[in-house]
């Protein structure tokens, strides 16, 4: 029989398959792969925590490295710092100038205590050195371009000549502010077109500047002998005596803040502005200059007429101290300017000196003068000793340059 009865199953009944019943929660199949799955992720969780953990002490190893490393560059760049300013230092021309200056005072203090460096003795070697002072001003910026000005003393004469002849026309003594700054003015005016002269001489018709200004020097002081005739001029107005020659301001003598006031002005011109940048150019390398666009001739005329200027303000400056013109009184003064002005570390190739080595090397040989009057010693040996000093600065100048080209 193919049937069945109702309690029978057939043949073509649909019997249920085991293998696509759901799951159940408890049952074999569910259980292994909640198990397999807690298997996996379980212990993995402290393993990451574990990597994490020593990710993060190697970073903040490595920080502590880094700013470890960083403390020690800076503690070296301090280090180093120091040792360059330290090496600048010692190797500065000013701090052998003024090492020289206290040797040469101490020497004279200790053979003449108590009346050597006085206060007294140091106003009158400020201002014996004032004028000078001024003059070495221009000297600087001359000698920094490679020239050299000798007629510096002589131009001083020369504008003490034109101012106090003017003076001596125009009330003489009892002359006021007015008669003083019209003569000031006509005095320094000519002396710069005096240097100026001879700048042109240099720098157009390329005669030496040691040939220029030799000339220029025999010159202004020939012209000074035929204005006065040979004999020194009178008194000049008041002002010019009594407040710049003898006058004070806080007890400091004018003639000591006028030429300080000079340097401290010509010094920050010299140091931070384009006309002190090209001196030093031109004096390096001139060609060079004038390949950077440099005017190099103009601006050697310039700088000569600069010296003339400031040669003619010393000029009125001694008139004042000296109460009238002194033409035989600075036949030496070139000479001890340009000491000064090497004395001071300017080298006479041109391109190196500043205007503080100037000033500290231009009171050099006025003490030294000031000690050996002191000391009773002949006047004549006083220029014997600037000559020495001279030559001794010009020989260390040539050894530095040999120290610099051997190194270099």
């Amino acid at each position: 029989m193919t049937g069945g009865g109702p309690d029978t199953p057939g043949i073509t009944g649909a019997q249920p398959d085991p293998s696509q019943a759901p799951a159940q929660p408890g049952s074999a199949t569910g259980g292994s792969t909640a198990s397999a799955a807690t298997a996996t992720s379980g212990p993995a969780e402290p393993a990451t925590a574990v990597v994490s953990a020593e990710a993060t002490l190697r970073t903040d190893s490595r920080a502590q490295e880094e700013r470890a490393a960083a403390q020690d560059r800076a503690e070296l760049r301090r280090a180093s710092l120091g040792r360059r300013l330290l090496r600048r230092t010692i190797t500065a021309n000013e701090s052998w100038t003024i090492l020289a200056l206290i040797v040469i005072m101490a020497f004279f203090t200790i053979k003449a205590p108590g009346t050597f460096l006085t206060t007294n003795d140091l106003s009158l070697i400020a201002q014996n050195a004032s004028p000078l002072l001024v003059m070495a001003i221009g000297q600087t910026f001359v000698i920094l371009t490679a020239g050299i000005d000798l007629s510096v003393g002589s131009v001083l004469v020369l504008s003490s000549v034109i101012a106090d002849e003017y003076y001596q026309h125009h009330g003489a003594g009892s002359g006021g502010w007015l008669t003083v700054i019209i003569g000031m003015v006509i005095a320094i005016a000519v002396t710069a077109a005096w240097g100026g002269m001879q700048g042109f001489l240099v720098a157009k018709a390329k005669i030496p500047p040691l040939i220029s200004t030799l000339g220029g020097f025999g010159a202004a002081l020939g012209i000074s002998y035929l204005i006065t005739g040979g004999v020194d001029l009178g008194s000049p107005p008041g002002p010019v005596k009594n407040t710049i020659g003898a006058g004070s301001v806080a007890g400091v003598s004018w003639l000591i803040v006028i030429s300080f006031v000079a340097t401290l002005v010509f010094g920050l011109i010299l140091s931070y502005t384009r006309f002190g940048r090209y001196t030093y150019a031109i004096g390096s390398n001139p060609e060079a200059g004038r390949r950077a666009g440099i005017a190099v001739d103009r601006h050697l005329i310039k700088v000569y007429a600069l010296a003339g200027a400031l040669s003619g303000l010393a000029g009125i400056m001694s008139l004042g101290f000296n109460d009238g013109t002194t033409l035989t009184g600075h036949t030496t003064d070139n000479l001890t300017v340009i000491t000064g002005v090497v004395l001071g570390g300017a080298s006479l190739f041109g391109g190196r000196g500043s205007m503080l080595g100037t000033f500290i090397g231009i009171f050099i040989p006025q003490v030294l003068n000031s000690g050996l009057v002191i000391l009773g010693v002949n006047v004549d040996w006083q220029q014997v000793a600037i000559g020495v000093v001279l030559v001794g600065a010009v020989y260390l100048d040539q050894f530095r340059l040999r120290l610099r080209d051997r190194a270099g």
